[in-house]
């Protein structure tokens, strides 16, 4: 068929655009940011705040980053069979859900 060279490379083209597009698809958070930027906006919601305001601002950020890293963790416990990777994230399921519950306690305490 003359148009066989054609035809791979559209089908090699279509590959790697749905290749490049699932690999955007998981850098990205549910806001639609990459890591980097959501870490950004997490830091950015801080400067400028003082005294109680970065005080409240810091523990709601941090809270949402632990439910991330909790989430993430779950997900490896769903997924991955290596007892390194299972081992860290019963590790950080553990450490974080007592961090999350810690600073919730501390927000109802100083910010009611």
């Amino acid at each position: 068929m003359k148009n066989t060279p054609l035809l791979y490379g559209f089908i090699g083209l279509i590959a790697g655009l749905a290749i490049a597009s699932g690999a955007t698809y998981f850098t990205q958070d549910h806001d639609g940011m990459d890591m980097d930027s959501s870490m950004q906006g997490m830091m950015a919601g801080l400067h400028g705040k003082m005294g109680d305001a970065f005080d409240k601002e810091f523990l709601s950020e941090m809270i949402v980053h632990h439910q991330g890293a909790v989430a993430m963790a779950q997900m490896v416990q769903e997924t991955s069979k290596r007892p390194e990777l299972l081992q860290l994230a019963s590790d950080i399921i553990s450490a974080q859900t007592k961090e999350i519950g810690m600073m919730q306690e501390w927000q109802k305490a100083w910010f009611k």
